[in-house]
């Protein structure tokens, strides 16, 4: 009788843990949503051809929060499992480079004087909120280097955001909100300014604030000054040094040029220099020769670059005299 009693015990047993099996077996998994990534908007097609720089691409995935979707009010309970095809962070490198070589960008040119552009995705999500629908959100920051890693562009936060009406089960509605999203976070970027540094404007004065760094990128440093000094008598050793009343501009000790009479083309390579503070700058010429007493003469950089010419007669006293 005991014997009997065990076996039925064991028996229901086994058909509760069969069942409990059965029963986990028959548990759904929430089924993921995706959504497709897609540039959905085009720039204007070569509006920046023909730059002198080539610039370099690097994104980074920095989000603290990677669900592609945050806020979901039709349900009280739960947030929707939801993916994105292809992955954010290989869609937003690849379709970047593909925005900005529509627009004549010139990507990985040369590593020795390419620019760095470096974005960093903080935001990329589409929420579903009651009586709006859906709405996507994408925030960037960005920032450009020189090729010496000096930041010309310092960090800005570019940002897009889309709404389109639609119920909280339809794919097609999220999906659009998000790639318009996108696309408005690629139009809030400065690409006029970024296309500034690696472009050499003919005049200086399209350029008024692009300081000199003897990298030859700016006008200035194309910009051609005919020197012309002579000396009465002739032969004298004619030197010249930059004076300047700005900090970004450093003063220089006297360098030699030539012996009198000069006449030659230079071009302008002052570190720091610009068109708008070269009225604060000044370049003083000096002549000496042995038995006459030392000249020197100021020359403002603001008339230089308007005049584009050096020209000075100097009429040498003897010491005897």
């Amino acid at each position: 009788m005991k014997k009997n009693i065990l076996i039925a015990t064991v028996i229901a047993f086994a058909f509760g843990m069969t069942s409990c099996a059965s029963k986990k077996q028959v548990v759904q998994q929430p089924q993921v949503r995706t959504f497709n990534l897609a540039l959905v908007s085009q720039p204007q097609a070569e509006k920046y051809a023909n730059l002198e720089y080539g610039i370099r691409l690097n994104v980074q995935d920095v989000r603290a929060n990677k669900r592609v979707i945050h806020v979901y009010d039709a349900s009280a309970t739960s947030i929707p499992t939801a993916q994105t095809n292809p992955a954010i962070a290989s869609f937003v490198p690849e379709s970047v480079r593909r925005y900005m070589r529509t627009m004549g960008f010139n990507l990985d040119a040369d590593v020795a004087t390419d620019y760095l552009m470096q974005l960093d995705i903080k935001e990329f999500h589409v929420d579903y909120l009651s009586g709006i629908g859906w709405s996507g959100t994408v925030i960037m920051d960005l920032k450009v280097q020189d090729h010496n890693r000096t930041f010309v562009y310092p960090t800005v936060e570019v940002s897009g955001r889309a709404n389109v009406s639609g119920s909280s089960t339809s794919d097609q509605a999220a999906n659009l909100a998000l790639n318009k999203a996108y696309a408005n976070a690629l139009a809030d970027v400065d690409w006029d300014r970024i296309a500034y540094f690696l472009h050499r404007a003919k005049d200086p004065k399209q350029e008024a604030n692009k300081k000199v760094a003897g990298e030859g990128n700016t006008a200035l440093e194309h910009l051609t000054v005919h020197w012309n000094v002579n000396s009465r008598p002739q032969g004298a050793d004619v030197f010249w040094r930059v004076i300047s009343q700005t900090p970004e501009v450093k003063n220089q000790n006297y360098k030699y040029l030539e012996t009198t009479p000069y006449e030659g083309s230079e071009t302008i390579n002052i570190k720091g220099l610009t068109y708008n503070n070269a009225g604060n700058v000044q370049i003083e010429i000096k002549v000496e020769k042995k038995g006459y007493y030392t000249q020197t003469k100021k020359l403002d950089i603001l008339s230089l670059i308007d005049d584009n010419d050096v020209s000075y007669m100097f009429k040498l006293v003897s010491e005897e005299e």
